[in-house]
């Protein structure tokens, strides 16, 4: 299944997600517009963390695209350079987006999702207290043979840190797009690991809440 909208759209125009019905097949995003968001000025008043969500309002695929290149996307095609620094340009840091539906890993170089899991495990990326309704959750997840020859520790605070630089930008896009977010590092690792079905050199370093605010 191939998903695309057209630049003119506007994020409401080109459906939400996730899928009504999703397939194994990748779901390839729409083109982040080229231009979007408020000024950084504006979005930097804005930026702030908010814990209680819409529980009825899906984010639009436009929406979602544009969150995902803000994350880690490609801004330099001639070099695949990404958005977002990391150390030594090893990319050990992964995108998964979980939702009702199920959960998907991000390929920023074809700019589409994969489906991973049809198993919600949201409930796992927090406690009903802490964050409500969140429609999105991004699960950050690292990769230990994107850094080899290092103490896992070193592992842990490379990917963590990287992570730190995903998380700012989705603040931001965040803020200038009238959406609420969260950083979170307060959930249970092993329960999540296990239902993501890591494999042993993958690890769970935060996950961030995305949707829009509650009323």
């Amino acid at each position: 299944m191939t998903v695309t909208v057209p630049l003119s759209m506007t994020p409401e125009q080109g459906g939400t997600f996730p899928p009504a019905a999703p397939n194994d097949d990748p779901l390839t995003l729409p083109p982040p517009r080229a231009v979007f968001g408020d000024p950084l000025s504006t979005a930097l008043r804005n930026r702030r963390s908010l814990r209680s969500f819409d529980t009825a309002r899906d984010l639009s695929l436009q929406q979602l695209s544009e969150l995902l290149w803000c994350a880690c996307g490609v801004n330099r095609t001639e070099t695949g350079g990404r958005t977002v620094p990391s150390w030594r340009d090893a990319r050990e840091v992964e995108v998964f987006v979980a939702t009702r539906a199920g959960v998907w890993r991000y390929d920023p170089v074809p700019n589409w999702l994969s489906l991973h899991l049809r198993t919600d495990v949201r409930p796992l990326t927090s406690t009903p207290d802490l964050v409500a309704g969140a429609p999105l959750e991004l699960i950050y997840v690292g990769h230990r043979d994107h850094l080899t020859n290092l103490p896992r520790e070193d592992q842990y605070r490379i990917a963590s840190t990287d992570t730190g630089f995903i998380a700012a930008n989705i603040y931001l896009y965040c803020a200038s797009e009238g959406l609420a977010t969260v950083l979170r590092t307060s959930f249970d690792h092993s329960p999540l690991t296990r239902a993501l079905r890591l494999d042993r050199g993958e690890f769970v370093t935060f996950v961030q809440s995305v949707g829009y605010p509650a009323a």
